[in-house]
């Protein structure tokens, strides 16, 4: 048995002229779509600067026009604006009658301070006061004994001029009738000059013995009102030994332990002014130029004392601790109830406000472009333009120049450009 092939089924065909030439018109036209892409491709990637980025790797704003608010935010804690520490006046052991966290009124003792030593020389100098007081008024007396001794004398000397003046005159009209001769009358003459020298002599002794007991008893006072205020001071000091609260408030924390022997002027406890609190915030070094006292601000409140409140700063420090300066914060209404020491608080301070200017949401395209340049869209494609900002708040930046409104620009993601000046946008 003979197997048949295939010869039998096979047919010739005439390739046509037409056929032939419709092919090569197809592979002419898709070697021509080819190239048409190619160039296409090469040209994009020419005009989006040879690369392209996802939009989803980006963040982009809309340049609109409308106010914009300087403002910071910043975490604070509340402090008190009174809150002193009282201290030891002298050495010695320390009772405690209060604990933290009592609330005490003005002039309640809150701790005695036993000092042995400064009683005793308290004493001691009130003794020597006493002494000086008896040795002042015996210089008043010894001074009354002096002047009444110099008048004394005084009125020795006037009587005797009284008498010599007296004696002269009965001389004279003896003399004039011839009962004593020339010279009796001559001797009371020189009886009355020696009583005026006498009364002068008495005056000028009264004067200086008055002055001399008058500058030695007020020395003797002088004396004593030094003693005085060294015992006054010592009585203060005493006084001092029991602590007492200089004001309503509540004790906060204390520094030593019950009945503790300190020395002179160690801590004792604190207290706080519960009437008046305040919250400290700490602000970045960039904008302590434009803190000021009375600068208004908005401390919002937390869970137990919700909403927002006005307040204003009170103070601003001098000096950067850590690129930050601290400042505080008064409340200008009447501040929420149940505030406590070292409680936290957000704040809020509003620095300007600029109206009916061109801004765009802040990003880091003002550090990177140094607020000299950024990329702004032009359809798919980022395009580098000059541009030049003005003042900036937390959440937007003022354009001066470089940008209308509804220019779309990028704020987040161009660091990823490189220097490129034009980056095709892709997802866009």
């Amino acid at each position: 048995m003979t197997i048949r092939d295939t010869s039998g089924q096979d047919l010739s065909l005439n390739r046509s002229p037409f056929a032939a030439s419709r092919r090569r018109w197809l592979i002419a036209g898709g070697i021509a779509v080819v190239l048409i892409a190619a160039v296409g491709a090469v040209l994009s990637s020419w005009r989006g600067g040879g690369r392209s980025v996802d939009a989803a790797r980006l963040r982009i704003a809309e340049v609109q026009r409308g106010d914009l608010v300087r403002d910071l935010s910043a975490e604070g804690r509340v402090i008190s604006a009174n809150s002193p520490t009282l201290y030891t006046i002298a050495a010695g052991t320390v009772t405690l009658t209060v604990v933290a966290g009592d609330v005490v009124k003005q002039g309640q003792t809150l701790a005695e301070i036993d000092s042995p030593e400064l009683r005793s020389r308290l004493a001691q100098e009130e003794a020597t006061l006493a002494g000086l007081e008896a040795e002042a008024g015996r210089a008043e007396l010894d001074g009354e004994l002096t002047r009444a001794n110099a008048r004394k004398l005084l009125d020795q000397a006037t009587v005797d001029k009284t008498a010599a003046l007296r004696d002269l005159e009965r001389n004279q009209r003896a003399f004039a009738g011839g009962a004593v001769a020339q010279i009796d009358v001559a001797r009371a003459q020189d009886e009355l000059k020696k009583a005026d020298l006498a009364l002068s002599a008495a005056q000028q002794a009264l004067a200086l013995e008055g002055r001399g007991a008058g500058l030695d008893t007020r020395n003797r006072h002088l004396l004593a009102d030094r003693q005085r205020s060294a015992v006054n001071e010592l009585r203060r000091q005493v006084e001092a030994l029991t602590l007492r609260a200089p004001f309503d408030g509540q004790v906060g924390q204390l520094m030593i332990a019950q009945r503790a022997n300190v020395t002179a002027n160690a801590a004792v406890l604190s207290l706080v002014d519960l009437s008046v609190f305040e919250v400290e915030i700490k602000v970045p070094e960039s904008f302590a130029r434009d803190l000021g006292i009375g600068i208004p601000a908005e401390i919002i409140g937390n869970s137990g004392n919700s909403g927002t409140f006005a307040a204003a700063i009170s103070a601003v420090s001098p000096e950067v601790v850590n690129g930050e300066v601290s400042a505080r914060l008064r409340f200008s209404d009447k501040q929420p109830a149940g505030l406590r020491q070292n409680q936290r608080l957000s704040a809020r301070i509003v620095l300007d406000t600029r109206r009916n200017v061109l801004n765009v949401e802040r990003g880091p395209f003002l550090e990177q472009g140094g607020g000299l340049s950024a990329y702004v869209m032009d359809g798919d494609i980022a395009v580098k333009r000059p541009l030049r900002t003005g003042v900036s708040s937390l959440g937007a930046v003022e354009i001066l120049d470089g940008a209308n409104v509804g220019d779309r620009i990028v704020v987040s993601g161009s660091d990823q450009f490189g220097d490129a000046e034009r980056i095709r946008i892709s997802g866009e």
